[in-house]
Protein backbone atom coordinates (compact mmCIF):
# COMPACT_ATOMS: atom_id res chain seq x y z
CA UNK A 1 0.00 0.00 0.00
CA UNK A 2 1.32 3.40 -0.77
CA UNK A 3 1.94 6.03 1.64
CA UNK A 4 -0.35 8.34 -0.45
CA UNK A 5 -3.42 6.10 0.22
CA UNK A 6 -2.67 6.00 3.85
CA UNK A 7 -2.70 10.07 4.31
CA UNK A 8 -6.20 11.47 5.41
CA UNK A 9 -7.49 12.95 2.31
CA UNK A 10 -8.22 16.87 2.37
CA UNK A 11 -10.91 18.20 0.46
CA UNK A 12 -10.47 21.93 -0.41
CA UNK A 13 -13.57 23.48 -1.28
CA UNK A 14 -13.42 27.14 -3.50
CA UNK A 15 -16.58 28.19 -2.49
CA UNK A 16 -16.93 31.81 -4.49
CA UNK A 17 -17.89 31.16 -8.08
CA UNK A 18 -18.63 35.01 -9.33
CA UNK A 19 -16.56 35.80 -12.74
CA UNK A 20 -13.18 37.70 -11.77
CA UNK A 21 -13.27 36.02 -8.13
CA UNK A 22 -9.68 36.05 -6.36
CA UNK A 23 -11.02 32.69 -4.93
CA UNK A 24 -8.98 30.46 -6.66
CA UNK A 25 -5.79 32.32 -6.05
CA UNK A 26 -6.14 31.66 -2.56
CA UNK A 27 -7.07 28.18 -2.59
CA UNK A 28 -4.13 27.69 -5.09
CA UNK A 29 -2.21 29.08 -2.27
CA UNK A 30 -3.20 27.10 0.69
CA UNK A 31 -3.16 23.96 -1.39
CA UNK A 32 0.70 24.68 -2.09
CA UNK A 33 0.56 24.86 1.78
CA UNK A 34 -0.91 21.94 2.23
CA UNK A 35 1.11 19.88 -0.64
CA UNK A 36 4.26 20.98 1.28
CA UNK A 37 3.15 19.52 4.69
CA UNK A 38 2.73 16.21 2.87
CA UNK A 39 0.21 15.10 5.39
CA UNK A 40 -2.64 14.85 3.13
CA UNK A 41 -3.57 13.78 0.42
CA UNK A 42 -5.10 16.95 -1.04
CA UNK A 43 -8.22 17.49 -3.68
CA UNK A 44 -10.03 20.69 -5.08
CA UNK A 45 -13.43 20.85 -5.57
CA UNK A 46 -14.02 24.30 -7.15
CA UNK A 47 -17.85 25.30 -7.18
CA UNK A 48 -17.61 27.72 -10.12
CA UNK A 49 -16.25 24.04 -11.86
CA UNK A 50 -18.47 21.67 -10.59
CA UNK A 51 -21.52 23.57 -11.58
CA UNK A 52 -24.41 22.10 -8.81
CA UNK A 53 -28.15 23.85 -9.82
CA UNK A 54 -30.23 24.85 -6.81
CA UNK A 55 -30.54 21.61 -4.51
CA UNK A 56 -32.82 19.51 -7.25
CA UNK A 57 -33.20 16.47 -5.23
CA UNK A 58 -36.87 15.06 -4.22
CA UNK A 59 -35.77 13.12 -1.17
CA UNK A 60 -34.34 14.68 2.40
CA UNK A 61 -30.34 14.51 1.78
CA UNK A 62 -30.03 12.45 4.90
CA UNK A 63 -32.21 9.87 3.44
CA UNK A 64 -29.05 9.72 1.02
CA UNK A 65 -31.89 8.20 -1.81
CA UNK A 66 -29.67 10.63 -4.80
CA UNK A 67 -31.41 10.73 -8.18
CA UNK A 68 -29.12 13.28 -9.95
CA UNK A 69 -25.80 12.46 -11.34
CA UNK A 70 -24.50 15.49 -9.94
CA UNK A 71 -25.26 14.65 -6.42
CA UNK A 72 -24.18 11.09 -6.63
CA UNK A 73 -20.69 12.90 -7.78
CA UNK A 74 -20.80 15.03 -5.02
CA UNK A 75 -21.69 12.39 -2.41
CA UNK A 76 -18.89 10.49 -3.63
CA UNK A 77 -16.43 13.35 -3.22
CA UNK A 78 -17.26 14.47 0.29
CA UNK A 79 -17.67 10.61 1.14
CA UNK A 80 -14.31 9.99 0.14
CA UNK A 81 -12.57 13.35 2.29
CA UNK A 82 -11.27 12.60 6.00
CA UNK A 83 -10.77 16.72 6.73
CA UNK A 84 -12.24 19.76 4.76
CA UNK A 85 -11.04 23.25 4.52
CA UNK A 86 -13.20 25.84 2.95
CA UNK A 87 -11.94 28.89 1.36
CA UNK A 88 -14.28 31.86 1.07
CA UNK A 89 -14.71 34.78 0.82
CA UNK A 90 -17.24 37.17 2.81
CA UNK A 91 -20.23 38.57 1.26
CA UNK A 92 -22.39 41.03 3.12
CA UNK A 93 -21.15 39.71 6.27
CA UNK A 94 -22.33 35.95 5.51
CA UNK A 95 -20.93 33.25 3.26
CA UNK A 96 -21.75 32.17 0.07
CA UNK A 97 -25.13 31.28 -1.70
CA UNK A 98 -23.12 28.32 -3.92
CA UNK A 99 -21.37 27.10 -0.83
CA UNK A 100 -24.50 26.90 1.25
CA UNK A 101 -26.47 25.38 -1.53
CA UNK A 102 -23.87 22.91 -1.79
CA UNK A 103 -23.57 21.74 1.81
CA UNK A 104 -27.08 21.93 1.59
CA UNK A 105 -27.12 18.94 -1.60
CA UNK A 106 -25.55 16.34 1.37
CA UNK A 107 -26.27 15.85 5.02
CA UNK A 108 -24.52 12.16 6.43
CA UNK A 109 -21.20 12.82 4.21
CA UNK A 110 -20.58 15.91 6.06
CA UNK A 111 -20.98 14.09 9.90
CA UNK A 112 -17.66 13.64 11.98
CA UNK A 113 -15.22 15.57 9.98
CA UNK A 114 -13.03 17.64 10.85
CA UNK A 115 -13.29 21.66 9.43
CA UNK A 116 -11.46 24.63 8.46
CA UNK A 117 -12.08 27.47 7.50
CA UNK A 118 -10.03 30.03 4.60
CA UNK A 119 -11.48 33.10 4.66
CA UNK A 120 -10.90 36.31 2.65
CA UNK A 121 -12.24 39.74 2.04
CA UNK A 122 -11.70 43.68 3.09
CA UNK A 123 -11.18 44.26 6.45
CA UNK A 124 -12.67 41.65 8.33
CA UNK A 125 -10.88 38.87 6.65
CA UNK A 126 -13.94 37.05 6.37
CA UNK A 127 -14.55 36.64 9.58
CA UNK A 128 -18.28 36.95 9.73
CA UNK A 129 -19.08 34.83 7.23
CA UNK A 130 -16.91 31.95 9.34
CA UNK A 131 -18.94 33.31 12.16
CA UNK A 132 -22.21 32.85 10.53
CA UNK A 133 -21.37 29.77 8.80
CA UNK A 134 -20.38 28.19 12.02
CA UNK A 135 -23.92 27.03 13.09
CA UNK A 136 -24.49 25.43 9.78
CA UNK A 137 -21.52 22.85 9.92
CA UNK A 138 -22.16 22.26 13.42
CA UNK A 139 -25.86 21.04 12.57
CA UNK A 140 -24.29 19.15 10.27
CA UNK A 141 -21.63 17.26 12.75
CA UNK A 142 -19.11 18.48 11.57
CA UNK A 143 -16.05 20.43 14.18
CA UNK A 144 -15.09 23.15 13.21
CA UNK A 145 -11.27 23.84 14.36
CA UNK A 146 -10.13 26.27 16.62
CA UNK A 147 -7.28 27.21 14.11
CA UNK A 148 -8.22 29.40 10.77
CA UNK A 149 -6.40 31.45 8.06
CA UNK A 150 -8.18 34.71 7.48
CA UNK A 151 -7.01 36.98 4.88
CA UNK A 152 -7.80 40.67 4.50
CA UNK A 153 -7.48 40.97 0.39
CA UNK A 154 -6.96 44.09 -0.13
CA UNK A 155 -3.32 43.53 1.42
CA UNK A 156 -2.46 40.06 0.19
CA UNK A 157 -4.02 40.66 -3.61
CA UNK A 158 -1.86 42.75 -5.82
CA UNK A 159 -3.26 44.58 -8.75
CA UNK A 160 -2.01 42.03 -11.52
CA UNK A 161 -4.25 39.04 -9.45
CA UNK A 162 -1.28 37.26 -8.07
CA UNK A 163 -1.53 36.44 -4.38
CA UNK A 164 1.35 37.56 -1.99
CA UNK A 165 1.70 35.82 1.22
CA UNK A 166 3.33 36.79 4.10
CA UNK A 167 5.03 34.74 7.35
CA UNK A 168 1.73 35.21 9.76
CA UNK A 169 -0.36 33.77 6.64
CA UNK A 170 2.23 30.91 6.89
CA UNK A 171 1.75 30.22 10.20
CA UNK A 172 -2.16 30.46 10.38
CA UNK A 173 -2.23 28.12 7.38
CA UNK A 174 0.30 25.33 8.70
CA UNK A 175 -1.73 25.90 12.25
CA UNK A 176 -4.80 24.56 10.32
CA UNK A 177 -3.00 21.51 8.62
CA UNK A 178 -1.25 20.67 12.16
CA UNK A 179 -4.65 20.56 13.71
CA UNK A 180 -6.62 18.76 10.78
CA UNK A 181 -3.88 16.08 10.56
CA UNK A 182 -4.07 15.79 14.05
CA UNK A 183 -8.05 15.14 14.28
CA UNK A 184 -8.67 13.51 10.63
CA UNK A 185 -7.44 10.27 11.73
CA UNK A 186 -9.54 10.09 15.01
CA UNK A 187 -12.33 11.31 13.29
CA UNK A 188 -11.92 8.68 10.46
CA UNK A 189 -11.96 5.57 13.22
CA UNK A 190 -14.70 7.00 14.76
CA UNK A 191 -16.51 6.89 11.48
CA UNK A 192 -16.14 3.54 10.46
CA UNK A 193 -17.22 2.75 14.07
CA UNK A 194 -20.67 3.15 13.10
Amino acid sequence: MSTTALRPRLEVIVASTRPGRVGRLVADWFVGRAEEHNGFDVHVSDLAELNLPLLDEPHHPSQRNYTKQHTKDWSATIDAADAVVFVMPEYNHSFTAPLKNAIDFLSEEWRDKPLAFVSYGGLSAGTRAVIALRPVVSALGMMAIKSQVAIPSRTHITAEKTFESDPALDASAKAVLEELARLAPAFRTLRAAK
